[in-house]
């Protein structure tokens, strides 16, 4: 028989991965990080085997069957091995009741869980995700009916006893813009709400429970009028038959992930405070959500990397092993540096978040919250697009052949830059959030991260670009429309000017203990450029588009 090419083989995603150890060792006391230790590992243990399944059987995708054999609707959805699995893993391993303890690390701790539970999960954490948001914003209602019922299920321990939750917003009118909810909501002669309408996106509906938006009946038309309401979806084994499932979206990508559309036929409803502001009321998940698309799409990233770095010291080419061959080594080790400087901005981000809940942070981190989550998810949803392209070049035509389990990596990434914002919402949400003292909190946050680092050249590189970010601030301030059209290159800009600072932060302490690779790392991104703005011209701009 001729030749034939050893496949890449996942390292293990914990055990291998230096940049997430690093991160744990430096930021977690000694008797957390040894009990999470626990956890990463059996989850890491869990990629490999659920990678060894995708490369060995036929990708399926969720089957819904509306109807049973003797005419009664039954909207059953079929799901993936993955999926059946999820309740267990999720439960085993605490990813979502991680974040719910009395500890300022809980939110780092469970995004480490997340981090290495994601692509094996095959979006399982989408739901994931809009379970924790549930969380949050029942919890900041106050609602203690609410708190009492649904969080016991959102954060169990046990498998038999979990809920997923969904997050319903999205209708036929489209995504970020919601004031053309047509769902209402509507109050029956005995006090019970009842939601009548169509939801267009719902990627949980596989859940237990979702919030959902509506405008109470008789409400004013607008955003402000919309009110948040709490529902569950279940009644014993069957589907709650105000809740119909239209059919499932055939998506570009995650495939498991079922993601419907749905009428709301009279399904019972508990507003979760007044019957007004609802869009208000999900603020507190936005944070939560968010946070969740950038370490997931991290997570998309360090197994692209992986899958590359692997398969170049498996692959031969003119003599020698690819990882040998100085411009492919230069690429992969282009993709290492963007990478480590993604993965510094989310996981302070989900540091951040639990500092912020639990009362332990600084003055100045909550303003610094507000601005770097969503820096952190549009910069991570792009970059991750990105670096998985590169990395499926990087096994040339095998990288587009369907059965090598590859392609996915790409198909699934597009959805980050699009998921809880896209990439122009979420930059003119930063722009919004540097209002007041948001930029003086930015510094402040930058000068702590760097301020013991001894790479002058980086050091410089970082207040360089600062200034110029003030300097480009100023100058269109009075120009709100200018100021708008240049948003996305200011954010990528303060999203990589916070990344070198955290890179600095790690390098140093790295450098202490022996590990010289990170300033390797901070020294390339940096070296990549940090300043991506661009003087908007609007004259330029209508002649293109005439």
């Amino acid at each position: 028989m001729g030749f034939l090419q050893d496949p890449p083989q996942l390292p293990h995603p914990y055990r291998s991965d230096r940049t997430l150890l690093a991160l744990l060792d430096r930021a977690l006391p000694a008797a957390r990080r040894a009990a999470l230790d626990v956890d990463l590992d059996a989850l890491g243990d869990y990629a490999q085997t659920a990678w060894q399944r995708t490369c060995s059987s036929v990708r399926r995708k969720p089957v819904l069957t509306q109807w049973d054999a003797w005419g009664q609707r039954v909207d059953r959805i079929e799901l993936t091995p993955a999926w059946q699995e999820g309740a267990a893993m999720t439960t085993r391993h605490a990813v979502l009741a991680a974040g719910h303890g009395d500890s300022a690390h809980g939110r780092l701790e469970e995004f480490a869980r997340v981090y290495l539970y994601h692509v094996a999960s095959e979006f399982y954490t989408c739901p994931l995700a809009m379970t924790d948001g549930a969380t949050t914003a029942i919890k900041a209602s106050g609602n203690r009916e609410l708190i009492e019922r649904a969080l016991p299920h959102f954060l169990s321990r046990d498998a038999s006893t979990f809920w997923l939750s969904g997050q319903w917003m999205t209708e036929n009118t489209g995504g970020s813009d919601v004031g053309g909810t047509e769902t209402i909501a509507r109050r029956g002669a005995d006090g019970q709400w009842r939601l009548h309408g169509r939801k267009w996106f719902s990627s949980a509906v596989v859940g237990e429970a979702a919030l959902a938006l509506a405008r109470p009946e008789g409400a004013e038309a607008g955003t402000a009028a919309l009110a948040l309401f709490y529902v569950e979806t279940m009644e014993g084994g069957r589907r709650k038959p105000g809740l119909v499932i239209d059919r499932l979206k055939d998506k570009l990508g995650t495939h498991e992930l079922p993601t419907a559309e749905i009428h709301l036929d009279g399904l019972p409803a508990w507003p979760l405070g007044e019957l007004a502001h609802g869009v208000r009321q999900v603020a507190p998940m936005l944070n939560v959500t968010r946070t969740w698309n950038a370490i997931c799409a991290i997570a998309s990233m360090a197994r692209a990397i992986s899958m590359a770095r692997d398969y170049a010291s498996r692959r031969q080419a003119f003599g020698r092993p690819l990882i040998e061959q100085p411009l492919h080594a230069q690429t992969l080790a282009d993709m290492q540096a963007e990478f480590e400087g993604a993965f510094a901005l989310a996981f302070e981000v989900a540091h951040l978040l639990g500092r912020v809940e639990r009362g332990a942070a600084a003055p100045h981190e909550a303003a610094l919250l507000r601005l770097l989550t969503p820096l952190a998810k549009l910069w991570t949803g792009k970059l991750a697009v990105k670096l998985c392209s590169e990395a499926l070049e990087c096994f040339g035509g095998a990288g587009y052949i369907e059965d090598t389990g590859l392609p996915q990596l790409l198909r699934d990434a597009q959805v980050y830059a699009i998921w809880e914002g896209t990439t122009n919402v979420l930059s003119l949400d930063s722009l919004r959030a540097l209002a007041g003292d948001t930029f003086a909190a930015l510094r402040t946050g930058i000068h702590a991260w760097s301020g013991d680092a001894d790479d002058s050249a980086a050091l410089g590189a970082i207040q360089a670009t600062l200034d110029a970010a003030t300097a480009y601030l100023d100058g269109h301030a009075s120009n709100r429309e200018s100021l708008e059209a240049g948003a996305r290159g200011l954010a990528f800009t303060l999203a990589r000017c916070a990344s070198a600072a955290l890179l600095a932060r790690q390098a140093s302490w790295s450098s202490r203990h022996g590990d010289p690779r990170p300033a390797a790392a901070l020294q390339r991104f940096v070296g990549h450029g940090l300043n991506r703005m661009v003087a908007p011209d609007a004259r330029n701009t209508a002649l293109l588009l005439g």
